[in-house]
């Protein structure tokens, strides 16, 4: 990061989240389930949580520390990662309609993508300081 801005703060509270939530993963996979009324895993399902909440999370965090390291790949990996939030925003509001109901903690996790997406998006594309 060498002139840090204003624009560099939505992606430093996405790489914190990220890596808090990959590292809780795969430290406490049941913790994460629990958050949507699962509440026992297999092994196979410890190995889902970890892979896609833990593993992801952690390649996430990794992609946008790297974006703020080389100003080249900025733009590319915000919006890739701005585009996946989105994704999982989109896939939470498809399913709301399909089962014409949206919990509490879904409906949080929904209005949080959402706002760190468009924040990503803008943090590629808006104005530079």
């Amino acid at each position: 990061m060498t002139n840090p801005s204003l624009l560099d703060l939505p992606v430093l509270a996405a790489i914190l989240a990220f890596a808090l939530m990959g590292v809780g993963a795969l430290a406490r996979p049941l913790l994460v389930s629990r958050q949507f009324d699962i509440s026992t895993l297999t092994a196979a399902g410890r190995n889902e949580v970890r892979a896609v909440y833990g593993g992801f999370g952690l390649a996430m965090a990794a992609c946008l520390a790297a974006a703020l390291a080389l100003p080249d790949l900025r733009v590319g990996v915000c919006l890739t990662v701005a585009a996946a939030l989105a994704g999982m925003a989109g896939g939470r509001l498809i399913s709301a309609m399909m089962d014409r109901t949206l919990g509490r903690l879904p409906a949080a996790y929904l209005a949080l993508e959402t706002v760190v997406a468009i924040l990503l998006a803008y943090a590629a594309l808006g104005p530079q300081a």
